[in-house]
């Protein structure tokens, strides 16, 4: 039993499950426009996902503490650094628009980590956080898989790109409102500016919203559509469930599992 505990601690703590939901979105977005792409590209924005999740988590306390890192934390930075390994395999057997893509928001991803500015970083800008952990997902996830392809920009695409930025936003706010006894008071977070019974208002509007972005697509997907408003109605009850006070797992497993059960309801469709 204490083997499998340290196994999904594992699991969690090395961004695996968070790696499955992002490439799991891209799967969707691959799905929903009918998109031709490669192996590649999933193993690229899973193992990417990884490495970009683990700097912005570990690389302050590992330089903070490299010397005496626990044993635990080791073995992520090895993990990690496999995993750059296999990104670096993979932009061989990538497009060079996918690279050049992928690199903008690779740019975000590193300055939400790293001062650039008087020693501040993305993260640490007055409500800055959430808006651009969805941006980063929205363009990996939307932007990276189409450029797999030679399509241009289109209404359908613009509102796809919009419908995840707002789905991202909503899985982000319950952890945003976990983290609301210890936040500092000038990251100006939503559950900080607005309460978190109006953040929790202000998700469900956006979740309607998104589903409702469905409708003005010109080519209007039905199987889509009910996945979409299926997998929203279950990201509204985990966020209305929320609070400061959460299991360790209620948001770092059970609520970006969501992403995955939404390509799993996808391929059963």
């Amino acid at each position: 039993m204490m083997i499998f505990r340290r196994l999904f601690d594992f699991y969690i703590n090395a961004s695996i499950h968070v790696a499955l939901a992002v490439a799991a979105l891209a799967y969707i977005t691959v799905w929903e426009l009918h998109l031709d792409t490669s192996p590649y590209l999933f193993l690229f924005v899973f193992f990417g996902a990884i490495t970009g999740y683990n700097f912005v988590k570990y690389s302050k306390l590992a330089g903070m503490h490299h010397r005496s890192l626990a044993h635990s934390l080791r073995n992520i930075q090895i993990f990690s650094f496999l995993s750059f390994g296999i990104v670096i395999f993979c932009i061989f057997n990538l497009p060079v628009k996918v690279l050049w893509i992928t690199a903008i928001f690779g740019v975000f991803t590193f300055l939400y980590s790293a001062p650039f500015f008087r020693q501040k970083n993305l993260r640490s800008l007055s409500g800055f956080k959430i808006f651009v952990v969805a941006l980063v997902w929205a363009g990996v996830t939307v932007s990276v898989p189409l450029a797999m392809t030679e399509l241009t920009l289109t209404l359908d695409i613009a509102l796809t790109f919009l419908q995840r930025f707002l789905f991202v936003i909503v899985l982000t706010l319950p952890f945003e409102i976990r983290d609301l006894q210890y936040d500092l008071a000038n990251l100006q977070t939503l559950p900080q500016r607005l309460g978190v019974q109006k953040t929790k208002f202000l998700g469900i509007f956006f979740l309607v919203l998104s589903v409702s972005l469905e409708r003005f697509k010109d080519l209007f997907n039905e199987t889509h559509f009910l996945s979409f408003a299926t997998v929203c109605l279950l990201a509204g009850l985990a966020l209305m469930v929320s609070g400061k006070k959460q299991s360790g797992y209620f948001a770092s497993f059970w609520v970006e599992s969501i992403p995955i059960v939404w390509m799993l309801f996808s391929l059963f469709l």
